[in-house]
């Protein structure tokens, strides 16, 4: 099962192969990537929080499930980090 620092590992990855100003992330997405979800076990809410948790100045929650920790929550990261 993934972890925290799975999720954040990932996420940083994410943020030095992109290129251009922004990248937008999905929970689902990257949830998919570490592995785990879909599935009964997975880690959805500590996904979330990690891809929260990451967010500076500038960055913007493009879609938030009405729950809060869901697989479509999305954020757009502002480049470079």
């Amino acid at each position: 099962m993934p972890n925290a620092d799975d999720f954040r590992s990932e996420l940083h990855s994410i943020f030095s192969s992109s290129r251009g100003g922004y990248v937008d992330v999905t929970s689902g997405d990257l949830h998919r990537r570490v592995g785990g979800y879909p599935g009964p076990n997975h880690r959805m809410p500590i996904c979330c929080s990690v891809m929260r948790q990451a967010m500076q100045g500038g960055d913007v929650i493009l879609d938030e499930p009405p729950k809060g920790n869901g697989a479509t929550l999305a954020i757009r990261y502002r480049l470079p980090r």
